[in-house]
């Protein structure tokens, strides 16, 4: 017994001893995390390769700042116009966008030491006539939004007397150019160059104007972080490791080698099986995030659709003003600023951030919530008044005669617009690709940045959603019959 008690003793000296070595050792500091906001169909700079994995000269410069600095990023991409409201309303760290340093920015955050240095150049379809700023009047003029090439644009159309139309990608902006839609359009030269060497039919007729050099973005509080970004800059330049950085998207500055590192990041066979084999797993993987959306978001809007449908039939004046107005602000506003006000407005309000899935489920909640209110509303008034009298007449309370009489038929009355509302809230998805959710459209645009197969892409995607659709309208054509039945 006694042997025993001095085993257990020594045990706990012993563990005692050891947590208070443990305790004594220095603690090491976590590194940092950041979480990094780009636009990936910005090919030199950002893009998927042909493996769907997100390089280029952006993102391999962030990750070898941050491994050299000793922090850790997350890359998001979520769109050019999304990052830098992101950035704004604290959502992201920091911004690295193949984002010109201009006095407004400037303004609003803190913009680093510029990393590579562009001009703007104008292309034009190829056997175009026009060769010149001059030959531009009374033309339509295609651009960017939010770029220092649109900027460069607008400041010089009333003095070549152009029009401009305005685009959020790179891809549609050059296809309404090779249509014959627009004229020319306005780029920054490498990544116009980079498109071209992928095979777009565009032909550069200037040389680069405006010269202005790309930064790396924070916000004006991260002064940490823009200071890791500059040191980092500074040792890569240094090392070298900036030069091949550079030469592995851009070659040698030849056009030769140029289109020989272009080559390396496209898929080698371009037709449209071709590509839909090479594809095919990245395309899924956005299919299945739609899925995902769609599917939480219709069943939070169907409770919430429920539940304020009914109020709207209550004999209460306040519960009826509570689902007309509900109904009223969300079916009338529109579903990108919806999203847009979740995503980045609200942050600003609440001082925290809205990850972009959370944000996208409550846009759809609320947006499709309030359709689903409409038709069950009207799904139940639909019903003749004279049922709820002839219910009450037998004594049944008002709750009671909703349930078990008004309801029942009702329901036979909205299931065909239930299934209808599951079908556009699918749809509607591919409007969330804003605040950066992979949704199956974002998924085809990024593939388009890279090798600008846009045709082909989007043929995919829609036969991929009229599958899909096809498969729905089935469905709720047989729960039709099943409940007329």
């Amino acid at each position: 017994m006694q042997r025993k008690s001095f085993v257990t003793g020594l045990f706990v000296i012993l563990a005692g001893l050891f947590l208070t070595l443990w305790s004594a050792k220095p603690a090491q500091a976590a590194e940092k995390h950041y979480t990094i906001g780009t636009d990936v169909t910005y090919a030199p700079f950002e893009f998927a390769n042909e493996k769907n994995q997100y390089v280029g000269i952006d993102i391999d410069l962030m990750n070898a700042i941050a491994k050299t600095e000793g922090f850790t990023v997350t890359i998001k991409p979520v769109g050019f116009n999304a990052a830098v409201q992101a950035l704004e309303a604290g959502q992201i760290d920091g911004v690295i966008a193949g984002m010109s340093i201009t006095p407004e920015r400037q303004e609003k955050f803190l913009m680093s030491k510029p990393y590579y240095n562009v001009g703007v150049v104008m292309a034009v379809k190829q056997g175009s006539k026009i060769k010149s700023l001059k030959q531009l009047k009374g033309q339509r003029v295609a651009i960017k939004t939010g770029t220092a090439a649109a900027n460069y644009a607008l400041s010089v159309k009333d003095k070549y007397g152009f029009t401009t139309v305005t685009f959020d990608d790179s891809n549609n902006m050059y296809q309404d150019v090779t249509t014959g839609n627009s004229v020319a359009c306005f780029e920054d030269s490498p990544v116009m160059q980079y498109a071209i060497n992928t095979g777009l039919k565009l032909s550069i007729v200037t040389k680069p104007a405006n010269p202005t050099g790309y930064g790396f973005a924070t916000n004006k509080k991260n002064t940490e972080l823009m200071a890791q970004f500059n040191a980092g800059l500074k040792k890569l330049k240094a090392n070298g490791q900036y030069t091949k950085i550079l030469q592995k998207y851009l070659g040698t500055g030849s056009k030769k080698s140029q289109a020989a590192a272009n080559k390396k990041t496209q898929e080698t066979d371009r037709s449209f099986f071709g590509l839909l084999k090479a594809n095919w797993g990245t395309l899924m993987g956005g299919l299945q995030e739609t899925l995902l959306v769609t599917v939480v978001a219709i069943i939070f809007a169907t409770i919430v659709g429920i539940l304020v449908g009914l109020l709207g039939v209550l004999p209460n004046a306040f519960a009826r003003g509570i689902s007309i107005t509900f109904i009223y602000i969300f079916r009338g506003l529109p579903l990108l600023v919806l999203a847009l006000f979740i995503y980045t407005g609200v942050p600003s309000l609440i001082g925290a951030k809205v990850p972009a899935f959370l944000a996208g489920i409550i846009t759809l909640t609320l947006n499709e919530g309030a359709y689903t209110a409409a038709f069950v509303k009207g799904g139940i008034e639909a019903v003749d008044v004279g049922q709820m009298e002839a219910a009450r007449s037998l004594g049944l309370p008002f709750g009671k005669a909703l349930r078990k009489v008004i309801l029942p038929q009702g329901i036979r009355i909205m299931v065909p617009s239930f299934i209808n509302q599951f079908i556009i809230t699918l749809k509607d998805t591919s409007i969330l690709s804003i605040i950066g959710i992979l949704e199956l459209t974002q998924t085809g645009k990024i593939i388009i940045a890279r090798n600008m197969e846009g045709f082909k892409i989007w043929t995919m995607v829609a036969l991929i959603y009229l599958v899909i659709i096809t498969l729905l309208t089935w469905l709720s054509k047989w729960v039709q019959k099943k409940v007329q039945a």
